[in-house]
């Protein structure tokens, strides 16, 4: 398997995590690791999510990328922060042959047929389908299956712990990714530690 492979079918379902206090992350990522969960996506939406990327590496077993990553700028800082694979909302030439070059595990978002064979352009065959719900749902990614038999996806967007199931059935879903896990503010650990185990019992069919 390819690293971003692995990376995928480590869990059903990749946490979307935004921190906006440094002193979240640790807890934060100790109760998702706990429960299951070890890949964690954080957003570089908040000041402080290059600072997360760090804290949350030294949490024993957490395996911690950078999302909503939107430049090779992004790219360079997530990589410098210790980020372990790299998720975009979507693909532009820059960031895609940025990103290969760095040959860092990567998961570009992806939402119709170009945007797919623009990845598969820059070697690419595993990628985010986003923003899922509202791109047209399981029947648009069905679809758009056809014609791509190679193309991996981790659909993330509107999905919940009751129809995470009905993605991770499509043969081409890996894995999906998950806001509902974590609630905003100061993190509940053990309500972190319940939503994953959930999430992690997911599995794929």
């Amino acid at each position: 398997m390819t690293p971003i492979e692995t990376i995928m079918r480590t869990a059903p379902v990749i946490p979307v995590l935004v921190i906006e206090d440094l002193a979240h992350a640790a807890p934060m990522a100790e109760a998702l690791v706990a429960g299951g969960l070890r890949v964690l996506e954080v957003t570089l939406r908040t000041a402080c999510a290059i600072e997360a990327i760090r804290i949350m590496r030294e949490v024993p077993d957490a395996i911690v990328g950078a999302g909503t990553v939107l430049n090779p700028a992004d790219l360079d800082k997530s990589l410098a922060a210790g980020a372990e694979f790299i998720v975009s909302p979507g693909l532009t030439p820059a960031l895609g042959q940025a990103a290969v070059a760095s040959s860092v595990p990567f998961l570009p978002g992806t939402a119709n047929a170009a945007d797919i064979m623009l990845g598969l352009d820059l070697g690419l065959t595993h990628f985010k389908f986003f923003p899922a719900e509202t791109s047209g749902g399981i029947p648009a990614l069905k679809a758009l299956t056809g014609p791509f038999p190679m193309a991996r996806f981790c659909p993330t967007g509107g999905i919940s712990l009751a129809t995470a199931p009905n993605w991770l059935a499509l043969e081409p879903v890996l894995c999906v990714g998950g806001s509902w896990i974590v609630n905003k503010g100061a993190p509940d650990v053990a309500a972190i530690e319940t939503a994953a185990r959930a999430a992690a019992a997911l599995g794929k069919p």
